[in-house]
């Protein structure tokens, strides 16, 4: 970096922390601000700041809009380090730099301001990818009136120029590399993996990563999770393995040795499959010890999500256009344009897109340059009928994992896939090409697999589900509105077929009786004057009549059992019914004409053209073969208003936000959702292990048993192996548990007060977690400023304009930040060290009791069931707290009624105590405040 930089006065740095308590530095120095000086500068500027949205909500301001003399260092970041990872706080970019971490607010304003000169000089030296293009990008932002389009541009024009940069810079769809088809791996092959061969890959695996020592735990877990990558014997029979492996096994690592082995072995791919986007992430991460070539890395070890995660290359050229009109947000679309020319995959919800970047003024839902709108979230998309069909992402990593050794998947996508290929095998159709049957796979964060089938194979007649099938078959219908219409996706492949062209026809007609934009005001006006239009919003009325006749509202909505139904219910599931079928018929006639083109036409249709059908019969697919039908299913148990069915739920459901009805819907879950998890994904597989550092049950005969039943592995003839492994971290030594005996849990005056004293002890590095949304909002509006004045910053899900993965890098780069979550965060937090050093839980996580879990309370053991449930729960938190050796941890639950039997399911060596909040305070300031 010895480009010459263009002198430039950085306008002071701001900074402001929960309280709120700020500084600013300039060329001078840093000192402390005032909340009154700090509003001025931030209202008049020029300032920089960083996230304007959150530092204004401190200061008791509205988000801003951009303007020129607000300068936001992420912005910055996000254009001179494209798809590069930073926390969105002072500290977070400092770090993100090299920098120290700065602690205090003065030294926090310093650093932005250092983070800030230090981006531009990068810029002066070496732009990424090239000085020309990133001075057209620069110059289409300054036109949009960016607040450092001159500061850039001047930078970037500090260095000799080539040749000058055609467009506005935004094109980037012309620019990225396409993929290529490739032959067909064909079917793997049944070589066995070893069990010393395991161990050996193991050993290997440990040196590439650096790592000298080989724990004899792990390299036993490696050893018996060969047992899956054995051949099977029996169809329908896998190799089936529950593991349990606490905290410090090692279990990625763990069973990536036999699972990269078996894939040399015998072809693509072994699925890696995981709940949550962060241990996504962390697999991807310990991938690169299997392979430490980059190249290599990206064709041997995929990530995989849904195709709703990945940016639509067409949606940002819809996007860009609209915005060439004043219809988007050009600075947004410009920095993600930058952004997708670095990326990795083109991931925007867990990958390398920083989704803090639309978040940082007031910029419409609608216009933001967010995966909301960016990315396919409605299944409008064309396939091969897209002009960036052969750049597409989700196509490139789609063929990827077809060659990839390890493909690192979500639960989510896997049961969702596994249930399409099931709808199309029973009509004898082949397996979607999104999709292949997975051989071997790896179910991490095993004791969420019950969630995650419940989701996939449940089904739900809501008014948003309704409107969006409305939308996917009419397209947009409001002015300014993007998207296309099942007319408009098959209109260049309708040509002279008539035939195809009438079913579509009718379709839109039909679909005329869904839903339409406005339908939630219809249905629950605050007038009260409900006006539905259409059988379905009529049906939906109805079941919000009866919802109010037999049900207490909650903070977040209603719910009752659908039967025995109001007559009007059933009258109107009826109409509904009817309205239904008429839009299937068209629809079903239209996917059994298309799939006589593809044979009948076999010979003469270009790649092309089959692709754009293929596409559209895949969407046909998802929408009609496995929503209408169970939508009529429902409605017509309804109208026969007759006996429950004993496998499933039915209920109504209203949801609430801030205290409005925005979505009602009619719902079917399975009791036991392991019935079709069982059919649809692990019958079929080879070799299934399913781990987690939480799957027994302590208080039963056999410890294994509730997951065999939650898993699906109950359903086999065959007992599945088991594998039971103690964490090797010393809990004794290093964890305490504690349960307060003298706080009323129902006073949030005292659960606050608790918590402020307790984080205070600890000298920050706390988290919070809560059961309601309500109660984290009383507490963080009671402790906040009290903690501020101590110097802890306090972030908080719900409270903050940041998502949970921006909020947790936050607080795993800021030391001895607060952070107050709900099970989001339960479930997402991976932060070593001391940032993480206290854990307090506002009362016993007892499972809601809602029609669903009642049911499957009676089914599954009775009270024994909900303590399983709430036991699970508590021992996943307290293995937050406690990820390596020479962490140190206390867990404190506020709940004075929390029986001992919960706490069973917490490691060997940690001894729950009982003791009265004081002594509590003085327990955590002695082992952790310093």
């Amino acid at each position: 970096m010895n480009a010459p930089v263009p002198s430039l006065e950085l306008a002071p740095a701001l900074v402001v922390l929960p309280g709120p308590r700020a500084a600013v530095a300039d060329s001078v120095g840093a000192r402390p601000a005032s909340p009154g000086e700090a509003r001025a500068l931030f209202e008049g500027g020029p300032v920089l700041v960083v996230h304007a949205a959150l530092t204004a909500r401190r200061l008791g301001l509205k988000p801003p809009p951009r303007a020129p003399r607000l300068f936001d260092v992420l912005e910055l970041f996000a254009f001179a380090r494209p798809a590069a990872f930073a926390a969105p706080s002072a500290a977070g970019l400092a770090l993100a730099l090299g920098l120290a971490e700065p602690k205090q607010p003065m030294e926090q304003a310093s650093a932005l301001r250092a983070a800030a000169e230090q981006l531009l000089a990068e810029l002066a030296a070496a732009p990424r990818p090239s000085r020309e293009e990133a001075l057209a990008q620069a110059e289409t932002l300054a036109r949009a009136g960016w607040a450092w389009g001159p500061a850039v541009i001047g930078t970037l024009r500090s260095a000799p120029l080539g040749r000058p940069w055609r467009g506005s810079g935004l094109e980037v769809w012309r620019l990225l590399p396409e993929w290529e088809d490739q032959a067909p791996a064909g079917e793997p092959g049944s070589k066995p993996v070893a069990p010393e061969e395991a161990r050996a890959r193991l050993a290997d695996l440990l040196e590439r990563a650096g790592l000298d020592e080989v724990r004899a735990v792990q390299a036993d877990y490696a050893a018996e999770a060969a047992f899956v990558f054995q051949p099977r014997e029996r169809e329908g029979e896998p190799r089936l393995m529950l593991a349990e492996a606490g905290t410090g096994v090692g279990k990625t690592l763990g069973y990536l040795a036999p699972a990269s082995l078996w894939a040399e072995a015998n072809g693509p791919a072994v699925w890696l499959s995981t709940y949550t986007r962060a241990l996504q992430r962390q697999i991807e991460r310990e991938s690169h010890a299997v392979f430490p070539d980059p190249a290599l890395r990206a064709r041997k070890a995929v990530v995989r999500k849904g195709r709703e995660n990945y940016l639509c290359l067409l949606n940002l050229q819809d996007a860009v256009n609209a915005a060439q009109l004043g219809g988007a947000d050009v600075i947004g679309l410009a920095l993600t344009a930058r952004w997708a020319r670095a990326s990795r995959d083109g991931d925007m919800t867990g990958g390398d897109f920083p989704a803090w970047l639309p978040t940082l003024f007031a910029v419409g839902a609608a216009v933001q340059a967010s995966a909301a709108n960016l990315a396919d979230r409605r299944g409008e998309c064309v396939h091969a009928g897209c002009p960036h069909y052969r750049a597409c992402f989700i196509e490139r990593a789609v063929r990827a994992s077809r060659r990839a050794d390890i493909v690192i998947a979500n639960h989510a996508l896997v049961l969702s896939q596994a249930a399409l290929d099931g709808a199309r095998a029973a009509r004898g159709r082949r397996p979607d090409v999104e999709t292949s049957h997975l051989k071997r796979i790896v179910f991490d964060e095993g004791h969420h697999l019950f969630e995650a089938a419940d989701s996939a194979f449940s089904a739900a007649l809501s008014g948003a589900e309704a409107a969006e099938l409305r939308r996917w078959i009419r397209g947009p219908e409001g002015r300014g509105r993007r998207g296309r219409g099942l007319e408009t996706r098959l209109s260049e492949i309708a040509g002279d077929r008539e035939i195809l062209r009438e079913h579509v026809a009718a379709a839109l007609k039909a679909a005329l009786a869904l839903p339409s934009e406005g339908w939630s005001a219809r249905i629950a006006p605050p007038t009260g004057d409900v006006a539905p239009s259409g059988p379905v919003e009529t049906f939906l009325a109805a079941a919000l009549e009866q919802l109010r006749a037999r049900s207490e509202p909650s903070e977040v909505g209603m719910e009752c059992a659908a039967r025995p139904a109001l007559t009007r219910v059933r009258e109107t599931a009826a109409a509904a019914s009817q309205a239904l079928a008429a839009i299937e018929a068209p629809l079903l006639a239209l996917s059994r004409h298309l799939e006589d083109v593809l044979d009948a036409e076999a010979d003469t249709l270009t790649a092309a053209d089959r692709a754009r059908l293929e596409g559209v019969l895949r969407g046909l697919d998802r929408r009609v073969r496995m929503s209408l039908p169970p939508w009529r299913a429902m409605l017509a148990a309804i109208e026969e208003d007759g006996e429950d069915d004993p496998d499933f739920v039915d209920w109504f459901e209203a949801a609430f936000l801030y205290g409005r009805i925005v979505d009602v819907a009619c719902r079917r879950h399975w009791i036991d959702p392991t019935e079709p998890l069982t059919a649809a994904v692990l019958a079929p597989a080879h070799g299934v292990l399913v781990t987690s550092a939480t799957l027994t049950e302590a208080s039963l005969a056999d410890p294994f048993a509730l997951a065999e039943m939650r898993t699906g592995s109950a359903r086999f003839s065959e007992r599945p192996k088991t594998l039971k492994l103690a964490s090797p971290f010393d809990y004794e030594r290093n964890a305490r548990a504690l349960v307060i005996t003298d706080v009323a849990r129902d006073d949030p005056r005292q659960v606050a007060a608790a918590m402020r004293e307790l984080f205070l002890a600890a000298g920050g590095g706390a988290l919070g977690l809560f059961t309601a949304i309500r109660r984290l909002r009383a507490v963080h509006d009671r402790i906040a400023a009290p903690l501020a004045d101590k110097g802890l910053a306090l972030y908080a899900q719900h409270i903050d304009p940041l998502e949970v993965g921006a909020l947790v890098d936050i607080f795993r780069a800021e030391e001895d930040s607060c952070l107050l979550g709900t099970d989001a965060v339960r479930d997402g937090v991976d932060v070593p060290g001391r940032s993480l050093r206290l854990l307090v839980f506002d009362r016993i996580p007892w499972p809601r009791p809602n029609l669903l879990h009642k049911a499957r309370r009676a089914r599954f053991g009775g009270k024994a069931y909900d303590d399983a449930l709430a036991r699970d729960r508590i021992a996943q938190a307290f293995g937050r707290l406690i990820r390596r050796a020479d962490d140190r941890g206390i867990f404190v639950m506020l709940d004075a009624a929390a029986p001992t039997r919960l706490f069973s399911g917490l490691p060997e060596g940690v001894r729950v105590e009982r003791m009265g909040l004081v002594e509590a305070i003085e327990v955590v300031a002695a082992q952790l405040g310093g």
